[in-house]
């Protein structure tokens, strides 16, 4: 099988707008921001290396954000498979972190006294909050940190190298004041950049920063995300927040301190527990196909930085067996399956959580022809078996140190191709995810 061209239907950039306050409850305030997917040249097939560069971003946040759980708790993350001992601690000048890349949701936000405005990448699979600094190498088109402007800004003393797949991010940890739609997150820690990969630079990468909304557990800075920081000064009406994706202009959403009602079925709204407070990680009770069932009752972690729904090669392979014309291909570490286009509307998955199943709907499982003018369709769950010694990636080491090894991937990353079809709450005061039929 040969993919090639534009992957535009699935990694098309989007973009948030400016939040917009409306009143919730008994006069509580509660902030949306409309999300719009900006247009794409669109060849009508997809593109490999823009596939490719999306997975190696992919492998490398699981990476690098389960040896940050590990330094961060003292244990090995339960998904992580084996870790080595001399694992890097915090101190060591060496702080792994993941590149998202351009393909994801984006918004402003406001950091210092007076505000200063960046647009930066929102991703609930990481926690980490950076931001280029007016002293940054490398960061031309995009807008700059300025600190000795802030009048609330501190210099934490802590320079810090984020290691990437393709290259560092290199800084200053500070802490000011950052702004999420009007909400504020006192003496929030994040990186000012002095020096950006070229993975960074404009337009590789369209947003000035990135923003994650996981949990403090998988924070290579050690800190706690923008939403938790809110959260956690209890200005919020709920320590909660929604999220509706589409690839309509204008249908997509994400709302702070509560869950929009207008957007899902209320009734059908079902909870899951998170089972380990570090990523939004539930139990994924059940896949199946065509009334089969594929997979159960296994970990997953929903994850809007990542397009595909991503498993282990077996459980992929299992999900394509016997459907008529199936093929596949591995690309390094991913393993690809195309489906011929006439029939793939009839093999898309249905994901149980909480005891209610939610559909994967053709068009967003379907990613589109191969290859120019083929009759084969890409489809939107990829299998990985990543396994090896993997090494921190650092321009100042004299050499590259060992960093840790996962054996095989023994869970499910739930992506946008299955988040498009459901409207999902992320509730930390009861640790839990919620999904619902939308509206």
């Amino acid at each position: 099988m040969q993919l090639s061209s534009t992957f535009a239907s699935l990694l098309a950039l989007v973009s948030i707008s400016w939040a917009s306050s409306t009143p919730h409850g008994h006069g509580e305030r509660v902030v949306r921001f409309p999300l719009t997917r900006k247009s794409a040249d669109v060849a009508g097939h997809v593109d490999l290396s823009t596939l490719e560069a999306q997975f190696i971003r992919f492998s490398n946040k699981y990476r690098q954000t389960f040896s940050a759980f590990e330094a961060n708790t003292g244990s090995a993350h339960p998904l992580s498979g084996k870790m080595m001992s001399s694992i890097s601690k915090r101190g060591d000048g060496v702080v792994p972190l993941i590149n998202e890349g351009s393909d994801l949701w984006y918004g402003e936000i406001e950091v210092g006294t007076p505000k200063q405005k960046f647009n930066v990448s929102i991703d609930t699979g990481s926690t980490d909050l950076f931001l280029p600094s007016v002293s940054c190498i490398d960061c031309g088109g995009h807008v700059m940190y300025n600190a000795a402007q802030s009048s609330t800004a501190k210099d934490k003393g802590q320079f810090t190298v984020l290691s990437y797949g393709q290259g560092d991010v290199m800084g200053e940890e500070y802490s000011d004041d950052v702004f999420l739609g009007g909400y504020e997150a006192s003496n929030q820690t994040f990186l000012a950049a002095t020096v950006y990969s070229p993975d960074f630079s404009y337009p590789n990468f369209l947003p000035d920063g990135l923003a994650g909304f996981a949990f403090e557990n998988i924070s290579a800075l050690g800190a706690k995300s923008i939403f938790e920081t809110t959260s956690d000064s209890g200005v919020l009406p709920s320590s909660v927040f929604g999220v509706k994706l589409s690839s309509t202009s204008g249908e997509s959403e994400l709302c702070i301190g509560a869950a929009d009602t207008n957007l899902y079925i209320k009734d059908t709204l079902t909870y899951t527990d998170v089972t380990v407070k570090g990523y939004w990680q539930v139990n994924l009770e059940a896949v199946s196909r065509d009334g089969t069932t594929v997979a159960s009752n296994n970990a997953s972690i929903i994850d809007t930085g990542t397009t595909f729904i991503v498993t282990n090669d077996n459980s992929a392979e299992a999900y394509y067996k016997d459907i008529p014309g199936s093929s596949n291909s591995t690309q390094g570490d991913i393993t690809y399956y195309t489906i011929p286009c006439d029939t793939i509307g009839s093999y898309t998955p249905t994901f149980t959580f909480g005891g209610r199943s939610f559909s994967v709907s053709e068009e967003t499982f379907n990613a589109g022809p191969a290859s120019e003018g083929s009759s084969d369709c890409l489809g939107g769950i990829a299998g990985t078996s990543i396994v090896g010694e993997y090494f921190i990636s650092c321009s100042m080491c004299v050499s590259q140190v060992p960093f840790f090894n996962i054996s095989v991937l023994d869970f499910w990353v739930v992506g946008d191709v299955f988040l498009q079809n459901v409207y999902t709450v992320f509730d930390k005061e009861n640790l839990q995810v919620g999904f619902a039929e939308l509206a």
